[in-house]
């Protein structure tokens, strides 16, 4: 085997050997990516930072857009990336070399109600060597980062060498912490960007949900330009290319898949390109570095969660009600009926003076057959009142009624 046949996710060996080299973008997770479009006003573009995005297009990370704009990718194409993939990496004699995973989930970031929480990862060995690379990252549903943590490692047995990248967004911009450890040799550095300087900014972490995004909505914008570091960990040109459909064999069978190929154009190394192939639902299902023999498939067809659209609500037409020809509500009226009938009557067995006044209230009203009914009972029951006011025995005939309007006296 040859020293190239790493994973593309991993630097070769005798690269990765100088600190300097630690720095290249040829890492299949490449250290972040800085959003920049030109040209916004093409069909297709990406929104440049500081413009309202035009309809069915990104919205540049962290710029304001409108409301109705925000809205699509939030809630339906962000919620549709929720999965992992998991690839294999393979040498162009086919023998395995390692793993290659993403996966994407929704979490709660301090003040931000909803991120997406970005973890990548691929490892493999060459002559018994192990090595890798791995990113975590924090995105807000505009994709802007809001923390980028990279760890890249290779075990040699006499000068092992790891590289550790964390880049956190603050109030004033982003800060970038660089530690290289080259056997017991350790190198660090720390890099400050404004928020002028990171407008658009696309991280690597970014990057991996934007073509997602783009692999769902099956179409790739003409003249998408992004930022990109290189290896000297300046800004470059990074452009992506449709690269068509085609069909790919996937285990036992067939699929048709969208390419899409990103270049760095560093001015010290010259153009580097990835070309990435996705099935419709967003999945990865191959990735090469173009010039390297190590690819990264797909093996086995991921499960495809099926869309279910909820039925549309039942309305039901109001029907007159008709309790006596309904047997079940007649049955229901005659058990509550019994039900009353038993509670009134164990009532009136608690209460035997309630059958004797109202036996005397009856036989007095009969008696005095009074024309204002109300009244007369109010009068006869006003005297077992305990708020009633001593009066003078000798009532007047002419009383007025408490229940009546009193008219003004002229």
């Amino acid at each position: 085997m040859s020293m190239s046949e790493f994973p593309d996710a991993v630097a070769p060996l005798e690269d990765l050997a100088s600190p300097e080299r630690l720095e290249s973008p040829e890492l299949d997770i490449s250290l972040g990516e800085l959003a920049h479009q030109e040209s916004s006003d093409q069909l297709g573009q990406l929104a440049s930072p500081g413009q309202p995005a035009a309809e069915d297009q990104l919205a540049p990370p962290g710029q304001p857009v409108a409301e109705d704009q925000l809205a699509p990718p939030a809630t339906k194409e962000l919620q549709t990336l929720h999965f992992t993939d998991s690839l294999v990496t393979i040498s162009d004699t086919g023998r395995e070399l390692g793993e290659f995973t993403i996966s994407v989930l929704p979490i709660l970031y301090n003040s931000f109600s909803s991120c997406l929480s970005v973890h990548a990862n691929s490892h493999g060995s060459i002559d018994s060597i192990p090595c890798g690379t791995s990113i975590s990252a924090y995105l807000t549903q505009n994709l802007e980062t809001l923390e980028h943590y990279h760890h890249e490692y290779i075990k040699l047995k006499e000068q092992p060498l790891v590289r550790k990248t964390s880049m956190k967004k603050g109030d004033d911009g982003y800060v970038v912490t660089k530690e290289i450890t080259s056997g017991q040799n350790v190198k660090s550095k720390t890099l400050t960007f404004t928020l002028e300087e990171m407008q658009g900014f696309v991280s690597e972490a970014s990057n991996l949900i934007l073509l997602r995004i783009l692999a769902q909505r099956n179409k790739v914008p003409d003249n998408m330009v992004f930022l990109s570091f290189d290896t000297e960990m300046e800004l470059s040109p990074s452009t992506y290319m449709d690269l068509g459909h085609r069909m790919m064999k996937i285990g036992k069978e067939e699929k048709d898949v969208l390419g899409i190929q990103r270049t760095v154009h560093s001015e010290e190394d010259g153009p580097m390109s990835w070309q990435c192939n996705f099935l419709p639902d967003g999945h990865l299902t191959s990735r090469v570095q173009v010039g390297s023999p190590v690819t990264m498939v797909l093996t086995k067809l991921p499960h495809v969660k099926q869309t279910v659209e909820a039925d549309p609500k039942p309305v039901f037409e109001k029907k007159p009600l008709n309790w006596e020809e309904d047997m079940q509500l007649y049955f229901k009226f005659i058990d509550r009926t019994e039900a009353l009938k038993a509670d009134y009557g164990s009532y009136l067995r608690h209460h035997p003076e309630l059958r004797s006044l109202m036996a005397d209230f009856l036989e007095f009203l009969l008696l005095r057959k009074p024309h204002d009914v109300v009244t007369f009972a109010a009068e006869y029951f006003a005297s077992f009142s305990t708020l009633r006011t001593e009066q003078s025995p000798f009532l007047t005939a002419k009383k007025s009624s408490p229940f009546k309007e009193q008219k003004d006296l002229n």
